[in-house]
């Protein structure tokens, strides 16, 4: 018996389509652009896709995926850099990794919530869930006390 579903092309294109492509490469100096065009050929998504499934069935995440480098950019117009918080960090990680990531993460949360298994005061990091969701149940909390 399967515990996991082997991944689909749609949850693919799903998860790549939301990604901006004016976000800065990555440290395999691909970007989301790259990444859209790459996946359009069946050919190649369906290579990431067995990539994907070998992961999640041999319990490994390749150390490719894991490294990531990191770019200390200083803040516009800041009289004095003298200071560590004129300045931001930036990670690059490997864009592959961060695709295939974003198709489990996607996965999970859809999971966790059709089985309710998250507490319905949980908002944060939830999709379809806002500040405007968390001031009703602070309201209805403070209301009902």
């Amino acid at each position: 018996m399967a515990l996991w579903t082997p991944f689909s092309k749609e949850e693919f294109k799903q998860a790549i389509a939301k990604c901006s492509d004016s976000l800065a490469p990555g440290l395999d100096k691909l970007s989301w652009r790259h990444l859209k065009l790459i996946t359009k050929q069946d050919e190649c998504l369906s290579n990431i896709i067995n990539v994907s499934n070998m992961c999640i069935n041999l319990g490994h995440w390749p150390d490719y995926f894991k490294q990531s480098s990191t770019i200390i950019i200083p803040k516009p117009n800041k009289s004095s850099y003298n200071h560590a918080k004129m300045f931001r960090p930036i990670v690059l990680l490997n864009m592959l990794g961060k695709l295939i990531k974003k198709v489990i993460t996607e996965r999970i949360q859809f999971t966790v919530m059709k089985n309710n298994f998250i507490h319905p005061c949980q908002l944060g990091g939830l999709k379809f869930k806002s500040t405007t969701d968390a001031g009703v149940a602070l309201t209805h909390i403070v209301r009902s006390g």
